[in-house]
């Protein structure tokens, strides 16, 4: 239980023994609610209970508070209680409480913070990145790639179940556009003279494919019949940019427990019956399909959307909604019970429509969606759009190439998702306090250098070579039985104040979708401890303050690394 979680309970505690002893007169008393102090010398945690009590007890809010800090049972958590202002009961921790939380973060490890669902299981599909495999990905692919892998961890360290997938556009017009753009490049190359069409890919990977075709079957394509030549180079070009789609996203560190198809949804499975069909009859078995000049509708202006939506067109064409519609019945189908998509802020106007399909077969409020802002590109303050390889827009491979795939997932992850994230470059790749990855993984490699320094140079030898982990390395280092009560610094006790922030701050970021925070906090852990490694020495003081410190260390070491991995970027020993 985390500590926040036992002083409410003291408070509650003190609270309902006033009102059994006529002391309060509360038919039911507000929650003890803490909350951080904004000013440090206020204390640890504050709480606005005897305020928001003053009316239905019908006394002055600080005699309230007196009346409640009187009654707090005895414990080990508190060194002191304050009343300031109107009402506040400020409270102060006693070092024995916050000792507590470093040697929990040790005993823990990769558990530390890990939380459960208050609310019960729900089974969560969180889909992001969803590119048509008609070239390779942009950098703001990227943005979605480093925000639903960061989402993903951090709602599973609380407790949530998530079954992370990418659709893929491969049905429609652009898959035959891509085909045609492949036969275009492979003519040309072959010294016919076409020209490519206004609705074609224009990009130099278009020609990479073709001559990859003609490596490999020569001319044979030259005069083969256009319909055929085209769906034959659709289809390879397809399965090329596939996997490189699967390539660039495994290289940044993101799986997929799905690849879902966009195609399949309309193929018949044994009942002869597709999942477009599937999602028709249970939309119109609910009365939300007609007909009308032709075209079949779905009644959508029934949930709140500005309009009714075509489904499929008066000459049997179906729309992109209807893929939407067959592929959202289908996540439920699967036995998801929430759906979780992260799109681009231009796809904002399909959002009441998809929440009305889904309101529609009686699952009001079952899908949420995450948009994302853009990426803007700079280098030292200078806008850059264009590649200096290809000439053309920059990719998501591009990036991660010059700055490395910590940097870029860092950077990414560094606002919410609804605000743009302007990206530079020079800034990505310096190695200084102003790059904040940089800045993050130094001190968790400073203190994998102090936990080296103190041991015996076997073992540190080993750990350098990568043969020992840091957490053998610790354990050799650091007494099992440490005694934590030396740790009393000012810079001390910060440092595990931030610890004890981390559960709960896991528990709001995957609440609110918002694993941005991580970023912010590993900050200021990271800088709490520069603080602590410049305000107290570890290796030198006397055996029991430098084990203290040691294990301190370690506790931070741990919680840091943590932290990054569940932004997905590691944390180096060394740097």
């Amino acid at each position: 239980m985390q500590i926040r979680e036992q002083l409410e309970q003291l408070i509650d505690a003190a609270v309902a023994a006033a009102c059994k002893d006529g002391s309060l007169e509360l038919e039911q008393a507000p929650e003890a609610a803490l909350e951080r102090p904004r000013d440090e010398a206020n204390g640890d945690w504050a709480s606005t209970v005897a305020m928001r009590s003053a009316k239905l007890a019908k006394k002055n809010p600080r005699e309230i508070a007196q009346i409640i800090v009187d009654h707090l049972p005895e414990n080990d958590l508190v060194q002191s209680v304050d009343i300031a202002g109107p009402g506040f009961i400020n409270i102060r921790l006693a070092p024995s409480a916050l000792q507590g939380v470093a040697a929990q973060a040790r005993a823990e490890k990769g558990d530390f913070g890990r939380g459960t669902i208050p609310e019960g299981e729900r089974k969560i599909n969180l889909e992001y990145i969803s590119a048509n495999p008609t070239g390779p990905l942009h950098v703001g692919h990227g943005r979605w790639a480093a925000l639903g892998d960061a989402t993903a961890r951090v709602m599973r360290h609380a407790g949530y179940d998530v079954f992370e997938e990418f659709y893929i556009n491969d049905a429609g017009t652009q898959m035959d556009n891509f085909g045609e753009s492949v036969a275009v490049r492979y003519q040309q190359l072959l010294g016919r003279d076409v020209e490519m069409p206004e609705a074609c890919y224009a990009g130099s990977y278009v020609k990479d494919i073709a001559q990859a075709i003609i490596d490999e079957d020569g001319d044979k394509w030259l005069d083969a019949d256009p319909k055929e030549r085209m769906e034959n180079f659709r289809e390879r070009a397809y399965a090329y940019e596939l996997a490189e789609q699967h390539r660039v996203t495994e290289r940044f560190g993101t799986t997929f427990e799905c690849w879902f198809s966009e195609r399949s949804l309309y193929v018949p499975d044994e009942t002869g019956k597709s999942a477009v069909d599937r999602s028709l009859e249970a939309m119109d078995a609910k009365g939300y399909i007609y007909v009308k000049d032709g075209a079949t509708w779905f009644k959508s202006s029934a949930f709140d959307d500005e309009k009714d939506r075509v489904l499929i067109k008066a000459n049997g064409e179906m729309t992109y909604f209807m893929s939407d519609v067959a592929y959202h019945y289908n996540k439920m189908e699967r036995g998801f019970d929430h759906l979780i998509n992260i799109w681009g802020a231009d796809h904002h106007g399909y959002i009441a429509r998809c929440e009305a399909m889904l309101a529609a077969w009686g699952w009001p409020g079952a899908l949420e969606i995450m948009l994302g802002q853009l990426v803007n590109l700079f280098r030292d303050g200078e806008a850059v759009r264009m590649s200096k390889r290809t000439g053309e827009m920059i990719t998501f491979e591009e990036l991660i190439d010059e700055v490395g795939v910590d940097a870029t997932r860092y950077l990414m992850l560094a606002k919410s998702s609804d605000q743009p994230i302007d990206f530079d470059i020079e800034v990505a790749k310096k190695k200084d306090a102003s790059n904040p990855v940089y800045y993050v993984q130094y001190a968790h490699a400073r203190i994998c250098s102090i936990l080296r320094k103190a041991a015996d140079p076997a073992d540190a030898a080993a750990a350098e070579a990568g043969e020992m982990s840091m957490d053998e390395l610790a354990a050799k280092v650091i007494p099992a039985d440490v005694d934590l009560s030396p740790l009393t610094h000012e810079s001390e006790l910060a440092l595990m104040r931030k610890m004890d922030d981390f559960g709960p701050l896991v528990a709001q970021a995957a609440r609110d979708r918002a694993a941005f925070r991580l970023t912010h906090y590993a900050q200021d852990l990271a800088s709490l401890f520069h603080s602590f490694y410049t305000n107290c020495h570890v290796i030198g003081e006397e055996e029991a303050v430098t084990n203290a410190r040691l294990a301190l260390v370690d506790a931070t070491r741990i919680v840091l690394a943590k932290t990054l991995d569940l932004l997905g970027v590691t944390a180096p020993a060394k740097m």
